[in-house]
């Protein structure tokens, strides 16, 4: 494993850069059980020399996810930032699910649980607080099911990411009657 009190020769930070290029873009397409011999020999390195930089598939997404993740944050500002109580929920709910249905490899990564990988944890409980507040707001406005929670928002997080797997086509039919049916007012 390479260490950070010593800089890389240049040599190995470019390998070091392939493999995460390489990772970045076969997890996207593929979800996070591609074969590492497939990272690899798309980032044209032996898998020694993966394994030098990245000892295990945690160490990728470690190393991959947290920055994607950031995106979280920026769908919960925008939802918290939309005034209108079931709006902003419903945006937020579309928002995430659009993200997963993008990326097979962050739709695993929301659908898991990585606990080795604490700077992905990190990022999922800040977009989890902020699903908590449109919950809180849209039960407080009488838009919401007064019962429903954040465990449910976890639950749907894992469902839409087998129906994304499963049917790409299909989530955003799934999820509109999903979410009307927590709907408290007609619209």
């Amino acid at each position: 494993m390479v260490t950070a009190s010593r800089p890389l020769r240049a040599d190995a930070a470019r390998n070091r850069e392939k493999l995460l290029a390489a990772a970045a873009q076969l997890f996207a397409e593929r979800g996070l059980d591609v074969p590492l011999e497939h990272i690899a020999r798309r980032a044209e390195v032996s898998i020694g020399t993966l394994y030098k930089h990245f000892p295990t598939r945690e160490a990728f997404v470690a190393a991959i996810f947290p920055e994607r993740l950031a995106a979280l944050d920026v769908i919960g500002e925008k939802a918290l930032a939309t005034p209108d109580p079931w709006q902003a929920f419903a945006g937020y709910l579309e928002d995430l699910y659009a993200l997963q249905a993008e990326d097979r490899g962050l739709n695993d990564v929301l659908a898991r649980d990585l606990p080795n990988a604490p700077e992905v944890v990190s990022a999922c409980h800040r977009g989890a607080g902020h699903a908590e507040i449109l919950i809180a707001r849209g039960v407080e406005a009488g838009v919401l099911r007064p019962d429903y929670s954040i465990a449910d928002v976890a639950t749907l997080t894992r469902a839409m990411a087998q129906v994304i797997r499963d049917s790409p086509s299909e989530w955003r039919r799934f999820l509109s009657i999903y979410v009307e049916g927590l709907r408290t007012q007609s619209p």
